[in-house]
């Protein structure tokens, strides 16, 4: 998260208590302005180091900032520069927490638990700051507020890594397709769980790996070949 001067984020507009009613204006009337858009007005592909042949990195980057989602916007004006590893390494584990189907699971993400995914959040923190110390930024006076600009060694850049990172609403995998030799793949190539009949999963769990990039788009391919699948076997 960057303060900046001389510009007006959406921070301004929350916090203006007449701008915040005509934005719900603007929407009601018109289906326009600021209530229409999604928080990210802009994105970013790139490579956390020369070691990556393609892109491990996506930026979000939104007019706002918050200390975390759910929370109000901050009473200043800023930007968020979000970063996230597309590629981890690290992998969580989703368990039965009794034989009651309503209790919640239990869920260990196991965030950054791997020496590649600490490096390529360090890494990722590292270039952001570099994007915000540019030129076209520089005139809005850009000073960072979050993780702090007091945060400087690696060590303290993964430390913040580990308390501010999110799933970006992104998480995968939990019932991986695969083939009979793996003995981590709970699906079959046709989205049938392993052991049990007339059962399928076609959503964003079934993915083995998670892709380089948003996953609804690829969600609403495994949900259209799943149904043709269906249909396939329905004949």
């Amino acid at each position: 998260v960057f303060k900046v001067s001389g510009v007006r984020t959406l921070n301004g507009d929350y916090r203006n208590l007449f701008r915040r009613g005509m934005m719900g204006v603007e929407y009601a009337l018109f289906r326009r302005g600021p209530l229409t858009m999604a928080p990210s007005q802009l994105g970013m592909f790139a490579r956390s180091s020369e070691d990556y042949a393609t892109p491990n990195l996506q930026f979000h980057f939104q007019p706002l900032s918050l200390d975390k989602w759910g929370d109000g916007l901050h009473p200043f004006d800023a930007f968020t520069a979000s970063v996230c590893n597309l590629r981890p390494s690290s992998r969580g584990t989703v368990g039965l927490a009794s034989p009651d189907p309503s209790a919640p699971p239990l869920i260990a993400p196991h965030y950054l638990s791997t020496d590649e995914d600490r490096r390529v959040a360090v890494d990722g923190l590292k270039l952001a700051r570099t994007i915000a110390a540019q030129g076209p930024l520089a005139r809005f006076r850009p000073e960072e507020y979050l993780p702090g600009a007091d945060i400087r060694t690696d060590t303290d850049l993964l430390d913040a890594a580990g308390r501010l990172g999110t799933t970006i609403f992104h998480p995968v995998g939990t019932a991986a397709m695969g083939s009979a030799s793996d003995p981590g793949a709970v699906l079959d190539e046709r989205l049938r769980v392993r052991g049990i009949d007339r059962l399928r999963v076609i959503d964003a769990s079934a993915m083995p790996r998670i892709t380089s990039g948003n996953t609804n788009s690829p969600t609403l391919m495994i949900a259209e070949k799943g149904a043709a699948m269906l249909l396939e076997d329905a004949r």
